[in-house]
């Protein structure tokens, strides 16, 4: 196997990139590992079959795109510890495959998070703690024209510390030394901008102070908390703040997310609090968050996944009725869970959202087990509402759109496309017609006497069984 780097003219010269584009398109390289050099129009390959994206969320949609359109048929993986809103939206709405490293390194700790206002007592004992325990810190400044002053207002604050500054205007080589120099330790407190954001792997720095956190991607901040603790030490990250008040909400959303998931393998969770809070983006455009304000997240992923299930089964989305919560069941009898079964109200919503979404009868059956373990036998009321579950699924399987029934009468109503044959409705009309008539081509209507729930939830599921 033969394996080419391109990397950016920083650290490689033209003569060796040119070399290594001329072997991608003759295809005596099977393997380039490189950077977004090989957007550049004039990169050709001979046969690519799999590109792999690593840290996915520095990319932009064309960027993407461009990849994928390198040939026609290519595999494509994409790598990233906090995917982007929209990336994340199309692995959770079905269009893409998701695939998750939950597992951390052995003896690898968590970076215990703190969001706070700029004090200079604790920032000082931060950086001597570290550095006493002969460790090393990032002093996180996304401001190139006062970095300089920054850090020796950290040389004044914490004068036992060694400081260097680092950026992104810095010559190529000077940077590479200044880094090779932090690795080696010959200095503890390197002040930088988020040049630091990837690739960084420096096991002896454990503390990393991020100034004005609040101006930072919710991913961003991640990935920079992500240069420390990588090793079995340990680690914190300060996020220093100005007063809430001066914040943004969506600012203030971030931070406290960030500081209350901060375990090892947090990445994914964070990404889904950045969907919530930023939008999914749009799957044809270029966006890459927004749109989904005006009617919330989980509608949005509940109108997306019905839209894609569609697709899949090759029906045509049915946009005029995006929100069918699919068959109608209105017996006229009570049928809820009650106050003193579920005192919480919020776990009462989460339950009648779970029993009216449950997909089959089986999965009704398991979370009807389940609530008799967390709360005892089903009163009567709650049982009715099972019942009217079952019959709806049964509905649905036939393509009934709506059962309405009272105690003495009442009407089902068909889909254009259902699943009943026309004679047993015939069958039930020739054999007892003042029972039974229709009302235009979709519309049954009946009549029976039922003086009980029982009686009445009897009649009708016998009634849909005969259409069956």
């Amino acid at each position: 196997m033969r394996i080419g780097r391109s990397e950016s003219k920083a650290f490689r010269t033209n003569k060796e990139a040119e070399g290594v584009i001329t072997g991608i398109a003759a295809g005596t390289v099977d393997v380039v590992i490189a950077t977004q050099r090989l957007l550049q129009g004039k990169v050709r390959f001979k046969e690519l079959g799999l590109v792999v994206i690593d840290e996915e969320h520095r990319f932009g949609v064309r960027d993407k795109e461009k990849l994928k359109a390198l040939r026609t048929e290519v595999d494509v993986l994409t790598l990233t510890a906090t995917p982007i809103p929209r990336t994340l939206n199309m692995a959770m709405g079905g269009l893409r495959d998701l695939s998750l490293i939950t597992t951390p390194p052995a003896e690898r700790l968590a970076v215990k998070t703190f969001v706070l206002e700029w004090n200079e007592t604790v920032v000082r004992e931060a950086a001597l703690r570290e550095i006493r325990r002969g460790g090393q810190i990032y002093y996180v400044h996304n401001t190139i024209e006062t970095i300089e002053k920054t850090a020796q207002a950290i040389r004044e604050l914490v004068p036992e510390a060694n400081v260097a500054v680092g950026h992104g205007q810095m010559r190529e080589r000077e940077l590479e030394q200044l880094m090779l120099d932090f690795y080696h330790r010959r200095f503890n407190v390197l002040v930088c901008t988020t040049i630091i954001e990837s690739g960084i792997d420096v096991p002896t720095a454990n503390t990393i102070i991020i100034d004005r956190a609040d101006r930072f991607g919710l991913a961003q901040i991640h990935q920079l908390r992500g240069r420390v603790g990588r090793s079995h030490h340990r680690a914190y990250a300060y996020l220093i703040t100005p007063p809430r008040k001066a914040m943004t909400a969506d600012a203030v959303k971030r931070l406290e997310a960030l500081e209350s998931l901060e375990e090892l393998g947090a990445g994914f969770t964070l990404a889904t609090h950045d969907l919530e809070i930023r939008g999914a983006g749009e799957l044809l455009g270029d966006e890459q968050s927004g749109q989904i304000q005006e009617i919330g997240y989980n509608l949005y992923m509940e109108l997306l996944e019905r839209a894609v299930a569609a697709l899949k089964s090759g029906k045509q989305p049915d946009l005029e009725r995006p929100l069918d919560a699919g068959p109608e069941v209105e017996l006229h009898v009570p049928m809820l869970i009650p106050e003193d079964y579920v005192p919480d109200v919020h776990l009462r919503l989460m339950l009648y959202k779970r029993i009216a979404s449950t997909p089959s009868r089986e999965e009704l059956d398991e979370l009807k087990v389940e609530i008799i373990d967390r709360f005892g036998p089903i009163p009567l009321f709650a049982q009715s509402l099972f019942r009217a579950a079952y019959l709806k699924l049964r509905a649905a399987s036939l393509g009934i759109r709506k059962i309405d029934a009272g105690a003495s009468n009442g009407y089902i109503l068909f889909e254009e496309q259902n699943k009943v044959e026309p004679k047993r409705v015939l069958k039930l009309i020739q054999g007892k017609p003042k029972e039974y008539r229709l009302d235009g081509p979709l519309k049954l209507r009946f009549a029976h006497i039922a003086r009980t729930e029982e009686a009445l939830f009897t009649r009708v599921e016998q009634l849909v069984d005969q259409l069956a």
